[in-house]
């Protein structure tokens, strides 16, 4: 077999790469920043963009100057929404989070060793926490919807993550030590649903609950998320309760549907 790399296939690479760092934040990414999380040499990136932007895949915003998503993404991800009803089946959970709890609540998937939130509703109380946001990606291990799908992976799957943490973790790692990872992978297990107190942003708190695929693997995850005393000790156990009846509604329908 010629295991020789393909040149055409780590173009395409990179170009993944670089959509998935622009499409982590609604306002997008400046040149500087594609740069540095890249990786790769600003020459490189610029003829990436360039091309991506004349396929309609990006373009650059006038005022900003940032590189944001282009209307060819919302194109295609219309059609595949079409293979994968995760909306319809997600966000009437989603509502019922929301209006029980009056917290924002929030549909996430796994994808590699991250989690990207897909899904969002609002809740009625007024004092919000906007660390999540559609889009916005984070390690395995990492918020409330990361550590309830770590918990529930194998065994060895999740030694792997902590056996090189730091690079894993990144600019996440000084809050979530391998220590307190573990041990809050340990108290998920123990309750079924996973506690950030403020790790991510000071003040900023989420509970989640990990749905599960046909095979019994955690897939998905649903999180809620709100200000520090909105997740006093004595509200989480009915918080926790409303996560997981949820995530066991989703884990049915989806495991039910040809497209999950």
């Amino acid at each position: 077999m010629n295991t020789t790399p393909v040149q055409g296939a780590q173009v395409v690479s990179r170009a993944a790469g670089l959509l998935r760092l622009v499409g982590r934040k609604p306002e997008g990414c400046p040149l500087v920043e594609l740069v540095r999380e890249s990786g790769l040499t600003r020459p490189t990136v610029h003829r990436l963009l360039s091309s991506l932007a004349a396929e309609g895949l990006l373009d650059q915003d006038p005022g900003s100057g940032n590189w944001v998503l282009g209307p060819e993404i919302l194109l295609l991800g219309s059609v595949a929404s079409a293979r994968f009803p995760l909306e319809d089946i997600a966000r009437p959970s989603l509502r019922r989070l929301a209006e029980e709890t009056g917290e924002s609540a929030f549909f996430s998937i796994r994808r590699g060793n991250e989690t990207v939130c897909l899904l969002r509703e609002e809740g009625s109380f007024p004092v919000r926490s906007f660390v999540l946001h559609e889009g916005v990606r984070f390690p395995l291990g990492v918020a409330s919807a990361g550590t309830a799908i770590m918990a529930f992976l194998p065994a060895h799957e999740q030694e792997e993550l902590l056996a090189n943490w730091a690079a894993h973790a990144g600019s996440f790692a000084a809050a979530h030590t391998a220590a307190l990872v573990r041990e809050n992978l340990e108290a998920t297990r123990q309750a079924g649903y996973s506690v950030n107190p403020g790790l991510v942003l000071e003040g900023s708190w989420g509970m989640g609950a990990a749905v599960f695929d046909q095979r019994g693997r955690p897939a998905w995850a649903l999180s809620l998320t709100g200000i520090e005393p909105r997740f006093r000790e004595d509200r989480r156990p009915q918080l926790g309760r409303l996560l997981l009846e949820e995530a066991h509604r989703i884990s049915t329908l989806l495991t039910r549907s040809p497209g999950a």
